[in-house]
Formats: C-alpha cells, sequence, structure tokens
C-alpha cells in the first residue's frame, strides 16, 4: 500500500508538472496574442495619423489651387493700375494681393523658380525663340508656376532660348554690288 501511495503522489505531481507545463504554454500564447495586438495597434494608429495628414494636405492643396487664379487677377489689376493715375485704386490692389499672396505662401505655396535652365518637371514651355541666351535656359515667363509643399500645382509657362538665328552667310562677291548680287547684266537690246 505505501507502493501504490507513493505511485498515486508521483502520478499527481507528474500531472500537476504537466499542468503547470500547459499554463505556462497557454500563458506565452496569450502573451504572444497581445504583443501583436498591441504592434497592429500602433500600426494603425500611425497609418490614421498619416491618412488624415494626407487629407488635410489635399484639402489645402484644392483651396490653394482654386485661389491662385484670384492672385493672378490681382496681378494683372496691378499692372493695369500703375499705368494710370489712380493710386488709391493701385494700393488698395496692392494690399489685398500682399494679404493674399502672404495667406497662400502661410498655407505652403511657393512660386516656382524661372531663373535659369528650363526643367520639365516645373516648366510648361509654350515656345522656343532664337536668343543669345543660353540654349535651354528660360528667357520669358508668360504665367507663374506655383507648387505647395513638393507638388508642382501649376507648373511655369515660359518661353525657352533656342539657337541663334542663323544669318545666311556673305559673299564677298555679293559685297559693294547692290541688290543684284554677282549676276550678270545682259546689254540693252536695241529698239529697231
Amino acid at each position: 500500500m505505501a507502493d501504490e501511495h507513493q505511485v498515486t503522489d508521483e502520478t499527481r505531481e507528474a500531472e500537476e508538472s504537466l499542468d503547470v507545463e500547459a499554463l505556462q504554454a497557454e500563458r506565452d500564447q496569450l502573451f504572444d496574442r497581445l504583443q501583436r495586438l498591441a504592434a497592429e495597434f500602433d500600426n494603425f494608429r500611425k497609418r490614421s495619423a498619416r491618412e488624415q495628414a494626407a487629407l488635410s494636405e489635399r484639402a489645402n492643396e484644392r483651396l490653394v489651387k482654386e485661389l491662385i487664379p484670384v492672385l493672378d487677377d490681382l496681378g494683372r489689376a496691378l499692372e493695369a493700375a500703375a499705368e494710370h493715375e489712380e493710386a488709391k485704386l493701385e494700393e488698395g490692389v496692392r494690399l489685398v494681393h500682399r494679404a493674399l499672396s502672404d495667406l497662400l505662401t502661410k498655407e505652403g505655396l511657393a512660386e516656382i523658380e524661372t531663373d535659369g535652365k528650363f526643367d520639365p518637371h516645373v516648366h510648361e514651355a509654350l515656345l522656343s525663340q532664337p536668343s543669345d541666351e543660353d540654349e535651354g535656359s528660360v528667357i520669358e515667363v508668360v504665367q507663374k508656376g506655383y507648387k505647395l509643399g513638393d507638388k508642382v500645382l501649376r507648373p511655369a509657362r515660359v518661353v525657352v532660348a533656342g539657337p541663334p538665328a542663323a544669318q545666311p552667310p556673305v559673299r564677298e562677291a555679293d559685297q559693294g554690288r547692290g541688290s543684284r548680287g554677282n549676276r550678270e547684266v545682259p546689254p540693252a537690246i536695241e529698239d529697231r
């Protein structure tokens, strides 16, 4: 009977040991699931924040894009008013232009630089003109371009310098002969 009692104690200890191992394994599984769930929640939180920032940026982009023509109109009005004697009109338009420009700059709008070489990523070439400037450089801005952050809202519309205009070569025989060049003039035919 003592052997039987000893066997049951050992069996009971073995069962308890198995129960403790099973509980520890279950605990480890639950802890792993908890860590994964926490990581997924953290990723969701970060993704939501990025999406919210992108949505806000798109909303600003739409507003700024709609205000650009107003800025252009005010700029044209300033140019026209500068030619006339109506200083008060010019001053008022200049004030509105400056306020709108400052507001758009605060929202992240920046004018595209047009000094130097033509950049197809931010410039739109309307035409190429023969010029003494370096070929491919911007020689005239037809319409300003704007960026919001790194995104081009409207490319700058520009005229690009082409190769200098080719002039016909002057031959030595042409010099000093007037408009006839080196052609021989036939003798006059006498009247009969």
